[in-house]
């Protein structure tokens, strides 16, 4: 990561809660929204459209944050491996089904926390592959501390963003920002868990992936 453009540790932590506001505010948002219709309408119809949406909006920030937790926190309390089984249900939490669909191929039961976190972020990333939409096909194969990721990203419009293969190969020298700090970040867990990133297109179709250095 020697061309890597580096941030010290309140530059990291600043970006990276930025991020998180980036991702919650809106759901918050409509939370507010929504309680703000229920303290001044009395029509019934009304109301139960405003708890609705506080329904909804309440389960989207909390798929969000636990999300967040697990792709950016330290996660402590659920130790040093992560069931798969739950990182695919937090997953499933925030995606756009509408718009995004999840294809789960994974071997290992179980992950260590720094493979996890990369896995997450890596998914993340693949969203904004597919501004218009798409197949997620995740596939993972190795044991649990020597696993390979592949994630192929296929949708009209499929297309690899700006600068993310320089950032996620620890390459880029470009000074970061909400947007780029996923790939920086993911960069920097892959260091630590001693995995190779390499983003790229694959026909029509962008592929991510993560295998073992050694």
């Amino acid at each position: 990561m020697s061309n890597q453009h580096q941030l010290d540790d309140l530059g990291l932590a600043a970006l990276i809660s930025s991020r998180i506001c980036h991702d919650v505010i809106s759901p918050v948002g409509a939370i507010a929204n929504g309680l703000e219709v229920l303290d001044e309408e009395d029509d019934a119809q009304v109301r139960e459209y405003a708890l609705d949406l506080i329904r909804k909006s309440a389960a989207q920030a909390s798929a969000k944050l636990q999300f967040a937790r697990l792709a950016f926190g330290a996660a402590g309390s659920a130790g040093s491996e992560i069931d798969m089984n739950m990182a695919r249900d937090i997953v499933l939490a925030v995606l756009d089904e509408a718009k995004h669909q999840l294809v789960w191929q994974v071997e290992p039961q179980t992950l260590v926390k720094d493979k996890a976190k990369l896995l997450l972020n890596l998914i993340s990333i693949a969203i904004t592959t597919l501004p218009r939409g798409g197949t997620i096909n995740l596939a993972i194969q190795g044991t649990m501390d020597r696993a390979s990721m592949t994630i192929l990203c296929r949708g009209q419009g499929a297309r690899v963003p700006d600068g993310l293969t320089e950032l996620i190969s620890g390459q880029s020298g470009e000074a970061l920002d909400t947007l780029s700090i996923q790939p920086y970040y993911a960069s920097r867990i892959a260091s630590v868990a001693q995995m190779r990133l390499v983003a790229g297109l694959q026909n029509e179709d962008v592929v991510l992936s993560a295998n073992p250095l050694n």
